[in-house]
C-alpha cells in the first residue's frame, strides 16, 4: 500500500498507482480476460495518487494507453468515471 506520508514517495510511485487502474480497468472491461486485475486496493491507490498528479499527466496516461490497448479514448474514459 503506498504511503502518501512517505518522504521516499516519488512521482514515478504516484504515475505507476494510476497507471495500474487504468490498465486494471482496460484488462477487465475491454480485453475479455480470464484474469480479473482490478482490486479495490489499486482503485484506492489511483484515487489517492490522482489528488497529486495533475491532469495534463492522468490524461496523458489515459490516452497512451487507450492507444496501446486500442481502446477508444471517450469509452475510457466512461469506463473510469462513470459517474461523469
Amino acid at each position: 500500500m503506498m504511503d502518501l506520508n512517505d518522504p521516499e514517495l516519488e512521482f514515478a510511485d504516484l504515475v505507476y498507482a494510476y497507471q495500474s487502474w487504468v490498465i486494471a480497468v482496460i484488462n477487465d472491461e475491454k480485453l475479455e480476460s480470464e484474469e480479473k486485475l482490478l482490486s479495490d486496493e489499486i482503485t484506492e491507490e489511483a484515487l489517492n495518487a490522482m489528488r497529486f498528479l495533475p491532469g495534463e499527466v492522468t490524461s496523458a496516461i489515459e490516452t497512451s494507453l487507450a492507444r496501446v490497448y486500442e481502446v477508444d479514448a471517450d469509452e475510457l474514459a466512461a469506463l473510469l468515471f462513470p459517474e461523469d
